[in-house]
C-alpha cells in the first residue's frame, strides 16, 4: 500500500497579479502528525507568504535549506520573478533580503490591513488570493529596471552568453553599471542567475521524463553529466538522482 502524503505543495496560475511579475501562487499544507521540512533550492525567484500569522517576504536563495511545516498547518505564498521583488522593497535594493526571511512590515509600508485580511482567511486558498490582490494592487506603480529586464530577458532565452562585457555591451552599460544595477534588482548577478536558471530548466527536464541524467546534462546545457552533478550539488546539496527521485 503507497503511504499517503503528509504536505500536499500545489501551484496556480496567477489571476490578478501580472504574469510577467509573478510566476506563479502557491499553498502548502502539512497533513501530517510530525513537523515536515521541505527542501528549498535557489530558483532565483522571491516569495511573499503567510505562515503562523506572519506575512513575510522570502528573498532569493543561493543554496539550498530546510523550510519547516508544522503538524497540521499550512503557507500561502505569492512567487515574484527575479527582478520583481521591488514591487514590494521600493528602492531598497534585493541583495539586502539575499537568503533571508524578513517581516513585510519591516521593507514596505501599510501592512496593518493586509495583515488583518490574512487573519480573517479560512483557508490556504483564501490567504492566496489576499496576497495576491496586495501584490497586483502595488503592480501598476512598479517601473523595473528596463536594462535589467532585457538582460533577464536574454538570459531566460538561452541566447546570450552570462558573460557581463557582453550582456553589459547589448544593453548600453559598463560592466560596473550592469553588475550594480542587475544586483540591485535580481539579488545576484548575471552568471550567478544563469546558473540558477539552467539549474531549473533542468530539474524541469527530468521532472518531465527526460531520459537519464546524461540526457538531462546535454538538454541543459551543461558540458557533461559530471558538471550537471557538480552544480546540482552546489545548489541543492543532493544528488540529481535525490533531487530527481529517479536512479542514475
Amino acid at each position: 500500500m503507497t503511504a499517503p502524503l503528509t504536505s500536499v505543495y500545489a501551484e496556480y496560475r496567477p489571476r490578478l497579479a501580472p504574469g510577467r511579475f509573478v510566476a506563479c501562487t502557491w499553498t502548502q499544507v502539512n497533513r501530517g502528525a510530525r513537523e515536515y521540512r521541505q527542501l528549498v533550492v535557489p530558483d532565483g525567484c522571491s516569495d511573499l507568504t503567510w505562515q503562523d500569522g506572519a506575512v513575510r517576504l522570502v528573498g532569493p536563495d543561493r543554496a539550498a535549506w530546510r523550510a519547516p511545516l508544522a503538524a497540521g498547518s499550512a503557507i500561502a505564498g505569492v512567487r515574484l520573478r527575479p527582478g520583481a521583488a521591488r514591487i514590494l522593497l521600493g528602492r531598497m535594493p534585493v541583495e539586502e533580503v539575499l537568503g533571508a526571511q524578513v517581516p513585510l512590515e519591516s521593507v514596505t509600508a501599510d501592512v496593518a490591513l493586509l495583515t488583518e485580511r490574512l487573519a480573517a482567511t479560512d483557508s490556504p486558498q483564501a490567504a492566496v488570493r489576499v496576497l495576491e490582490e496586495f501584490v497586483a494592487a502595488l503592480a501598476p506603480r512598479y517601473e523595473p529596471d528596463a536594462a535589467v529586464e532585457q538582460v533577464l530577458r536574454m538570459l531566460r532565452s538561452g541566447g546570450m552568453s552570462p558573460h557581463v562585457p557582453a550582456l553589459a555591451d547589448a544593453v548600453g552599460l559598463s560592466e560596473r553599471q550592469l553588475r550594480r544595477r542587475f544586483t540591485e534588482a535580481v539579488g545576484y548577478g548575471p552568471k550567478t542567475l544563469h546558473s540558477i536558471l539552467r539549474f531549473q530548466h533542468a530539474l524541469d527536464l527530468g521532472r518531465s521524463g527526460a531520459p537519464g541524467l546524461a540526457a538531462i546534462a546535454y538538454q541543459a546545457g551543461y558540458a557533461d553529466q559530471a558538471h550537471f552533478a557538480r552544480e546540482v550539488r552546489r545548489l541543492a546539496g543532493v544528488t540529481p538522482s535525490e533531487l530527481l527521485g529517479a536512479g542514475g
